[in-house]
């Protein structure tokens, strides 16, 4: 058997732009075919062209409404959902604000009540400081002042 590659082949280049006149010569022989085998006139053909597009015309732009509609419809319910969405956040927020509000309220009622009861507390120390110096104060006075009358000097 022979191999592919044995079979001797032919190569046909042709140079330039030959591929415009074979354009214009297949469209001229086209157009004389179809004025051969036409089944109508030459004014029934272009009314049956015109009828054709006018229906052409018709659906394209029932299409167009069509799709226009339809995107309308989904632009109102992106834009309802989007509004919805909005009215949440700002009610989420506000009640955030509020919460803070509330929060930051009672935080300041504990303050002051720490701050009151740190207040007492040391006016109570000073209080019981006070007292205790003062009881210390009258017992050292009252033994100076018997020690006084015995005739001794009183201790440092």
């Amino acid at each position: 058997m022979r191999d592919h590659d044995d079979v001797p082949y032919i190569v046909i280049e042709r140079e330039g732009g030959g591929g415009l006149g074979s354009f214009i010569l297949g469209a001229l022989v086209g157009a004389g075919l179809a004025l051969l085998f036409a089944p109508h006139s030459g004014e029934e053909t272009q009314e049956e062209i015109r009828a054709r597009a006018l229906k052409l015309k018709d659906a394209a732009r029932d299409r167009v409404r069509e799709a226009q509609s339809s995107f309308e419809g989904r632009l109102s319910t992106a834009r309802e959902s989007v509004q919805a969405r909005v009215e949440s956040v700002r009610e989420a927020v506000d009640a955030g604000r509020k919460a803070a509000v509330d929060a930051r309220g009672e935080l300041e009622k504990k303050l002051e009540r720490s701050k009151a009861a740190y207040r007492a507390g040391i006016d109570a120390a000073r209080e019981a400081v006070a007292a205790e110096s003062a009881s210390t104060e009258s017992v050292s006075t009252e033994g100076t002042s018997e020690t006084a009358e015995e005739g001794e000097a009183p201790e440092e």
